[in-house]
C-alpha cells in the first residue's frame, strides 16, 4: 500500500486493478481491462458528440482484436466514480511499442535503450490509430478532470512505469496537464474550415487564380479515364462496399510493406453499429470500383481516415481524400474537415495548418529534463513552421482564416 495524495489509500485487487478511495471528496479511482466494464450512457454523456470518443467506437477495437495482448495496445481504461456515477474517464492503454500513435517518440525510446532502461511498457491516453484532436480526459468538471489525471500519474509512479502520454489533447486537457507539470508538445495538422461556402465553386472562389486553376486541373485528371465518384453514407454502404474498401485498405498497407492495424470484422461492425457516422467515397470505372476513401462524421466535422486504390490514376488520391471530402462537408453544413495526420501537400488543396497538442510525463527526472529542453526547441521550430505555412496558403489576400 502507498498513500497518494494526503488521505488517499491505494489498493490492488486480485484482478490486478488499482483503486484509490479519495476520502475527502468521496471519489473512487479504478482501472478497467475492458471498456465494457464502464457504463455506455455515462461514458457517452461525458464524451459529448465526437464519434471517435464514443463508447461504441472504442469498444470495436477490443471486440475485434485490434487492441489486446498481442497488439501492443493493452486496454486499461481509467475511471473516477462518485458513488455509482461515472464523473471522469480516459481511454487508457498499456503500450509495449509506439505503433499507431501518430505522435512519434521513437527517439525517446532509443535514448532509454541506450542507457539500459526500459521505456516500454508506457501508458498512453489516446484513441487507437486515430489522430483526431479532442477531449481525452472525459470529465464532469475541471476538478474531476484533474483528480483523474493525478490518480493516473500516481498509478504510473506506483508501478514504476517509464512514462505517460496523452495524445491530441483539447484545451481543457492542456490546462489540467500543465497544472500538474506535464510537458506540452506541439504538432501540425491540416483542416478545412467552413467560411459559409454555398458549394465547392464558392470555395474555389477564395483561391488565387493560379491555385484555383491547379485544383480544377487536378479534378479533370481525376475524372479522366472514364472515372466517376459516388458518396455513400450510413446504410447506403452495402456489405460488398465494405469488402471492397477493406481490399483497398489492405492494398495500401501492402504497398508500404507493413501490416494493417484494423481488420475486416472491425470495418463491418463499424458500418453495422455506427452507420450514421460513416461516409464512403467510391471511385468507379463504369460500374467497377477501383478506389475508396473512408471518412467519419459527427454533427460538426468530417474526419478523413483511410483510403486505398487498386489502380493508379493521376490525382485520384486528391479527389477521393480531399476534394470529395470538402465538397461533402460543404453540402452537409459541417464546420470543418480534418484531413488526418501530416501531409503538407494538403495546404495547396485548401486545408489550413492547425496546431495539435500532446502531454507527456516521464518518471526519470534526468530524461524528463532532457525532453523538456528538446520540446522547448522543437516548439519554437513548430511555431516558425506554422507561420511559414500560413504565408503559403493558396487563398487570395484577405481570404485566409
Amino acid at each position: 500500500m502507498a498513500v497518494w495524495p494526503e488521505g488517499v489509500i491505494w489498493q490492488t485487487d486480485r484482478a490486478g486493478r488499482n483503486t484509490a478511495q479519495m476520502n475527502a471528496e468521496g471519489l473512487r479511482f479504478s482501472l478497467h481491462p475492458s471498456i465494457h466494464e464502464l457504463p455506455v450512457h455515462q461514458w457517452d454523456a461525458l464524451a459529448g458528440g465526437q464519434v471517435t470518443l464514443q463508447h461504441a467506437f472504442l469498444s470495436l477495437f477490443e471486440a475485434h482484436g485490434c487492441v489486446g495482448e498481442d497488439t501492443g495496445w493493452l486496454p486499461m481504461h481509467a475511471a473516477l466514480h462518485a458513488g455509482d456515477e461515472l464523473v471522469a474517464a480516459m481511454p487508457l492503454y498499456l503500450k509495449s511499442n509506439s505503433r499507431g500513435e501518430f505522435v512519434f517518440d521513437w527517439a525517446w525510446a532509443e535514448a532509454y535503450e541506450r542507457h539500459g532502461l526500459d521505456y516500454y511498457p508506457k501508458v498512453l491516453c489516446a484513441v487507437p490509430f486515430t489522430p483526431v484532436p479532442g477531449a481525452r480526459i472525459l470529465a464532469r468538471d475541471a476538478a474531476c478532470r484533474e483528480h483523474l489525471l493525478t490518480a493516473v500519474i500516481a498509478w504510473c509512479g506506483e508501478l514504476g512505469l517509464s512514462s505517460f502520454h496523452l495524445l491530441f489533447a483539447d484545451a481543457r486537457d492542456l490546462v489540467a496537464g500543465e497544472s500538474l507539470g506535464l510537458m506540452r508538445r506541439t504538432g501540425v495538422q491540416f483542416h478545412w474550415q467552413s467560411r459559409g461556402e454555398a458549394d465547392f465553386e464558392t470555395f474555389l472562389g477564395r483561391f488565387s487564380h493560379d491555385k484555383r486553376k491547379k485544383i480544377r486541373q487536378d479534378r479533370r485528371h481525376a475524372h479522366a479515364d472514364g472515372l466517376r465518384f459516388e458518396v455513400r453514407e450510413g446504410t447506403e454502404i452495402l456489405p460488398e462496399d465494405w469488402d471492397f474498401f477493406v481490399r483497398c485498405y489492405r492494398h495500401t498497407y501492402a504497398e508500404h510493406q507493413s501490416a494493417p492495424y484494423l481488420n475486416r470484422a472491425f470495418f463491418h461492425a463499424l458500418g453495422a453499429r455506427l452507420p450514421q457516422h460513416c461516409v464512403l467515397v467510391l471511385a468507379l470505372r463504369g460500374d467497377v470500383p477501383v478506389a475508396a476513401s473512408l471518412m467519419l462524421r459527427d454533427e460538426n466535422a468530417l474526419y478523413g481516415r483511410y483510403w486505398g486504390a487498386l489502380e493508379y490514376h493521376p490525382c485520384l488520391h486528391f479527389e477521393c481524400c480531399y476534394y470529395q471530402g470538402i465538397e461533402y462537408a460543404i453540402r452537409a453544413g459541417l464546420q470543418r474537415f480534418e484531413g488526418g495526420a501530416q501531409g503538407e501537400h494538403k495546404l495547396a488543396r485548401g486545408l489550413e495548418p492547425v496546431a495539435t497538442y500532446s502531454l507527456h510525463w516521464l518518471a526519470d527526472t534526468r530524461f524528463a529534463n532532457a525532453v523538456a529542453d528538446y520540446l522547448a526547441r522543437e516548439t519554437g521550430g513548430i511555431e516558425e513552421y506554422l507561420d511559414e505555412l500560413r504565408e503559403r496558403l493558396p487563398f487570395r489576400q484577405g481570404e485566409a482564416g
